[in-house]
């Protein structure tokens, strides 16, 4: 075991870490890993089935079932966030972490697209954090101690084509927990923005299109990104040192992050011709 994931054992061992967007992809993946690093794992999506196979991967892989709270939760019914919250204080007395994990994408340009998507788009990746994370925030409080962490995207550090609903969304929720960073650290709570790129999920599958429709397509991007347990392993890594943005990816997005800090209006030039590069593969 190197160094630092004997770190990150030690910070997770018995803390009670709240992942939503549990039953699938990133969420799935931390799970796993957190609960093997000995978390007490909340397990929040819409689909109390996937939770269970969630669940079962968990204790397949070395968790204690005791330690492991399935918690079906729809990220935009807030009426039913303060008894979520209530049921995770009755199971483990407190919560360590919040990982604001769930999330929609989006493929379709701003012309095809509805208004409606967008709005969705908004309720589903900015609106649902911030709402669980206000109900999350006064138990952090009275703890006088907690992170908070969102999981936001390239996507909201770069404009990219075919994803305008999505980029703003992901810019919003680094806006806020930015912002709210800032407000709560004398309390003793931190922050930590994850900041992926292309990593091997099923994001493109589920992503809406300009009418609302998932696409049902993986872009080939997101089929060689990277491996989604290795994704989540380097996000418990960053979490366990304190990192307070933790990007995490290997292909060329992570290139065109830099690229964007250091040279803006050359990345805007290479997002324009990835543009045309879509369009070019779009039915005429």
């Amino acid at each position: 075991m190197s160094d630092s994931e004997s770190q990150a054992q030690d910070t997770f061992s018995d803390a009670v870490v709240w992942i939503t967007g549990a039953s699938s992809g990133i969420g799935e993946a931390l799970a796993l890993e957190l609960s093997r690093r000995g978390a007490r794992v909340v397990l929040s999506a819409r689909r109390r089935q996937e939770l269970e196979r969630v669940q079962d991967r968990c204790v397949r892989n070395g968790a204690a079932p005791e330690k492991l709270l399935v918690l079906p939760l729809d990220i935009v019914d807030y009426d039913a966030m303060p008894a979520a919250v209530e049921s995770v204080l009755s199971e483990f007395s407190r919560v360590d972490m919040l990982i604001n994990n769930a999330g929609i994408s989006q493929r379709s340009f701003c012309l095809d697209t509805d208004m409606a998507v967008y709005r969705k788009l908004f309720e589903v990746d900015v609106f649902g954090q911030i709402a669980l994370t206000k109900q999350v925030l006064p138990v952090m409080v009275r703890q006088g101690s907690g992170r908070l962490v969102v999981t936001s995207s390239v996507a909201g550090k770069v404009g990219v084509p075919d994803r305008t609903g999505y980029c703003a969304a992901k810019h919003a929720v680094m806006g806020f927990f930015d912002s709210l960073r800032t407000e709560v650290a004398h309390l003793g709570i931190r922050v930590s923005t994850v900041i992926p790129g292309f990593i091997n999920t099923n994001v493109s599958i589920n992503a809406l299109g300009g009418g609302g429709k998932a696409t049902g397509q993986k872009d080939a991007d997101i089929a060689g990104g990277m491996d989604v347990a290795r994704c989540a392993a380097l996000i418990a890594e960053g979490l366990a040192a304190g990192v307070e943005e933790i990007e995490v990816g290997e292909g060329a997005e992570m290139d065109l992050l830099n690229l964007k800090k250091t040279d803006p209006q050359q990345a805007f030039r290479l997002l324009e011709t990835m543009a045309r590069q879509v369009l070019s593969t779009r039915p005429q």
